[in-house]
C-alpha cells in the first residue's frame, strides 16, 4: 500500500513537469483574442455621405450586407441630454439646452463634447466604470465587514487620473506596481490599492488557505481587468475550457507572491513617502534638540514635543519652525514588498497549499506569448515581478489590454460591447459583432497615446451614436438593426446618476470633490439588517450627504436603497456589466422613500422661485430641468389638472381631520415632481 502511494506521488509530480514543459512549447491558439492587434482597413461603403467616421463605415458596411436600413437622426434635445449624461452624468441645465439649441454652427455638437470632456464631472462619471471593474470597496466584507481605511485615497485617484486623461498604459502600471516604477511617489502608491480591494477575513479558520485566497483575488482580478481572462480557473487544475494550464496559473501567482500585508492595518502607510517623512522629522528632531525646546504655547496653540522644557516661542522662532516642519505624508491602504528576494513559489496539488509540488518561476500564460520573457530584476526594495507584469500587460505586443478597454468604453456608450462578455475574451467568451471594427479601434487607442478622451470624442461624435431609438414594425428586423448597431439602445441609468440626476433637479447637489467618503442616512430598518446594526456607518450632515453617489462610502455588508435597488454591483468580484432588474421595491422606494420625498420637496421650493407662481411655468420647467425638453400639450393639460385636483384633495383631507392643510400648493407641486421623477423617461438615456 505504501509502494502504491509513492508510485502514485512519483506519477503526480512527473505529471506536473510535463505539464509545465508542455506550457513552453504550448503553439499559439488561434483565437481570435490572442492573435496580435493588426492594422485594419477602412471598409467601403455604398451610402457614402453617411459615416462621418471610420466607425460609421465598419458599422455600415455590415447593416448593408444583412439588407438592413438605418435608424434616422436624433432630435438635437434628446442627443444633448444622451451626451450628458453619458459623459458627465448629470442633465444639462435648461440654459446648456437653450444654447445649444440656438448654436447654428456644424461644429456645435463637437464644442459641447470638448466642453464636456473637459469638465471634472466626467472624471466622476467615467471612474465609477472602472470602480466596478476594480471591485471597489471600502469594507472588508464578511461578518465584521470593517472598514479599509483610506481607500478613498484610491477612488479620488481614479476621478483625478481620468480628468486629466492620463494615458490607460500608464494607469495600469501604476496600478499594478505603482511601488515599482521609477520614481515612485505618494500617488503611484496610491494607485496600488487596486490590489487590495477584495474581500478579507479578519479572522480566518485556516491563515495559509486565507493567504492564497487573497492572492487568488488579486491575480484573478487582474487578469480579468486588464486582460479579461478566466485565469483563476487554473488554480486547482488545468483550465476545463481554455487553453491555460495551472502551471500558467502558478507562474502569474509568483508575480505576486512577494506581497505583504502591512500587521497594523490602520496605519498602512505609502512606504517610501513614510520613510522619507520620518527622516525629516528626525532631522527636525535633532534641530531642535540643539537649542533645547521641547513644548511652545502660544495662543492656545500646543506645538510638537521636541526636547527639553516647556518654553513661549517668538515669532521668528515659529516661523523658523513651520519652515522646518513636513506635512505628514498621507496613508493609503495597500499591499507591499520589502525585499527583492522572492520566495519559492510551488505548484499546489488541487489548488490546497498544504500539497505543494514542483517550484515555478514568475512567466505568462504560454498561449499569449511566443517566447516567456527574460526574467524579472530584482529592485533596491522588492523583486520587480509586477513592473515586469505591467510592462507586459501594457505592451502592444501583448493582444488583449487595448482590446478589452476600447470594448469597455464602446460597451458604456452604446449599451453593448463589441464583445458581448467584457470580462471574458476566451474561448468561452463571446466573439465580437465587429472584429475588424475592434481591432481598428484598439490600433488607433494605441496610437492616439493610449489616452481616454480622445477615444471618447470619436464615439461620441460618430454617426452611429446620434442615430434615434425608434424600432421598425419589424421586429425581428429591428432587433438584428439593434444588434448591429444601426439605431441607439435605450438603456436605463446606473443607481448613481440616477441619484446624482435627482439632486441635480432638486437644486440640492453639492459639487464639492474629493475626500473622506459621505454616509447619507439609512433607513432603521436597513441599519438592523447588520449583525451588528449600524456599524461603520457614520453621519453625515445634509449638505455633506448630498454629494455625488462616487463620494458615498461603499460599504459591503450596507447599501443606500437608492443605490442598492438599481442594481449596484458585487463589490466580492470584479462587475463588467451591471445586471438589470425591475422590482416592486423600486417603485415603493423611489415613491414612497425619504429620499425622494425630500428632494421633491426641494425641486417644488426650487419651482416656485425660478417660475413664479404660475402652475403652468412651473410645469414647463419642471419638464426642461428632468426631461430636457417642454411638456407636449397634451401633458401640460394632465399636468395642471393633476395640481388642481392634488391641491383640493390635500385641503379636503385636512379639513376632514380639523387640521391645517399648510401650503398645499407647495405639497401638491411636490406630488407632481415625484410623478415626474418616476417616469420612464427620467430613468432612461433615450
Amino acid at each position: 500500500m505504501t509502494g502504491s502511494r509513492v508510485s502514485l506521488g512519483l506519477f503526480f509530480l512527473l505529471a506536473v513537469s510535463v505539464s509545465a514543459l508542455a506550457a513552453e512549447t504550448l503553439p499559439r491558439s488561434a483565437h481570435w483574442a490572442f492573435q496580435p492587434v493588426r492594422p485594419v482597413p477602412i471598409p467601403p461603403v455604398r451610402q457614402r455621405d453617411w459615416p462621418r467616421s471610420p466607425i460609421d463605415a465598419f458599422l455600415l458596411a455590415r447593416l448593408e450586407k444583412a439588407g438592413l436600413q438605418l435608424a434616422p437622426d436624433v432630435d438635437k434635445r434628446t442627443l444633448l441630454r444622451r451626451v450628458y449624461l453619458d459623459l458627465i452624468g448629470l442633465p444639462p441645465t435648461p440654459e446648456e439646452q437653450q444654447a445649444f439649441l440656438e448654436d447654428p454652427s456644424p461644429d456645435a455638437f463637437a464644442r459641447v463634447v470638448d466642453r464636456l470632456l473637459a469638465r471634472p464631472e466626467y472624471g466622476e462619471r467615467w471612474a465609477r466604470h472602472w470602480l466596478d471593474v476594480a471591485r471597489y470597496a471600502e469594507s472588508n466584507g464578511y461578518e465584521r465587514d470593517g472598514a479599509k481605511p483610506n481607500a478613498w485615497r484610491y477612488r479620488d485617484y481614479v476621478i483625478d487620473s481620468f480628468n486629466r486623461d492620463k494615458p490607460f498604459d500608464q494607469f495600469a502600471r501604476e496600478q499594478i506596481a505603482g511601488d515599482e516604477l521609477p520614481g515612485s511617489n505618494a500617488e503611484t502608491q496610491i494607485a496600488t490599492t487596486f490590489l487590495r480591494l477584495g474581500t478579507w477575513d479578519d479572522e480566518p479558520a485556516d491563515f495559509l488557505v486565507d493567504r492564497y485566497d487573497q492572492l487568488d483575488d488579486v491575480l484573478g482580478t487582474t487578469a480579468t481587468a486588464f486582460l479579461a481572462l478566466t485565469l483563476r480557473c487554473a488554480r486547482c487544475h488545468d483550465h476545463k475550457f481554455e487553453p491555460f494550464s495551472q502551471a500558467d496559473y502558478y507562474r502569474m501567482l509568483a508575480v505576486f507572491e512577494p506581497l505583504k500585508r502591512p500587521e497594523v492595518v490602520v496605519s498602512a502607510t505609502h512606504r517610501r513617502e513614510h520613510e522619507r517623512f520620518v527622516g525629516s522629522e528626525e532631522e527636525l528632531q535633532g534641530y531642535w534638540g540643539s537649542v533645547g525646546m521641547q513644548t511652545a504655547l502660544l495662543t492656545g496653540a500646543l506645538l510638537p514635543a521636541l526636547s527639553g522644557q516647556p518654553r513661549f516661542l517668538a515669532a521668528p522662532q515659529l516661523n523658523l519652525m513651520a519652515k522646518f516642519q513636513t506635512p505628514q505624508p498621507p496613508q493609503a491602504h495597500i499591499w507591499y514588498e520589502d525585499s527583492p528576494q522572492a520566495p519559492v513559489t510551488h505548484l499546489f496539488r488541487r489548488g490546497d497549499p498544504k500539497r505543494a509540488t514542483v517550484a515555478v518561476s514568475p512567466g505568462l500564460p504560454a498561449v499569449l506569448v511566443r517566447r516567456q520573457p527574460a526574467p524579472p530584476t530584482p529592485l533596491a526594495h522588492s523583486t520587480g515581478r509586477r513592473l515586469w507584469l505591467a510592462n507586459w500587460i501594457t505592451s502592444p505586443d501583448n493582444p488583449l489590454t487595448a482590446r478589452v478597454l476600447v470594448n469597455r468604453v464602446w460597451m458604456h456608450h452604446f449599451g453593448k460591447g463589441l464583445v458581448a462578455t467584457p470580462n471574458d475574451f476566451g474561448v468561452m467568451g463571446a466573439r465580437p459583432s465587429h472584429p475588424e471594427l475592434l481591432d481598428w479601434l484598439a490600433d488607433w487607442f494605441m496610437a492616439q497615446g493610449w489616452r481616454l478622451k480622445p477615444l471618447h470624442r470619436l464615439l461620441v461624435l460618430s454617426h452611429a451614436y446620434q442615430t434615434s431609438s425608434a424600432s421598425d414594425a419589424d421586429v425581428s428586423r429591428g432587433e438584428q438593426k439593434g444588434a448591429l448597431f444601426g439605431r441607439w439602445r435605450q438603456r436605463r441609468l446606473e443607481a448613481e446618476a440616477v441619484r446624482d440626476s435627482i439632486l441635480a433637479v432638486s437644486g440640492q447637489l453639492n459639487p464639492q470633490r474629493g475626500g473622506p467618503s459621505v454616509f447619507p442616512p439609512l433607513p432603521r430598518a436597513v441599519l438592523e439588517g447588520q449583525s451588528r446594526p449600524g456599524d461603520g456607518w457614520g453621519q453625515s450632515s445634509p449638505r455633506q450627504a448630498a454629494r455625488r453617489s462616487i463620494y458615498v462610502f461603499c460599504k459591503r455588508s450596507l447599501a443606500v436603497p437608492e443605490l442598492e435597488l438599481l442594481d449596484t454591483p458585487d463589490t466580492t468580484c470584479s462587475c463588467e456589466q451591471r445586471p438589470l432588474s425591475t422590482t416592486a421595491p423600486q417603485a415603493l422606494t423611489f415613491l414612497n422613500g425619504a429620499f425622494v420625498q425630500e428632494q421633491a420637496a426641494h425641486w417644488a421650493a426650487r419651482l416656485r422661485r425660478e417660475a413664479g407662481e404660475d402652475p403652468a411655468a412651473q410645469v414647463r420647467r419642471a419638464f426642461l430641468l428632468a426631461l430636457c425638453r417642454p411638456p407636449q400639450p397634451e401633458e401640460l393639460r394632465l399636468a395642471l389638472d393633476f395640481l388642481s385636483r392634488q391641491e383640493r384633495q390635500i385641503e379636503a383631507d385636512a379639513r376632514s381631520c380639523g387640521q391645517s392643510a399648510g401650503d398645499a400648493r407647495q405639497r401638491a407641486l411636490a406630488a407632481f415632481c415625484v410623478v415626474l421623477l418616476n417616469t420612464n423617461e427620467f430613468f432612461y438615456i433615450g
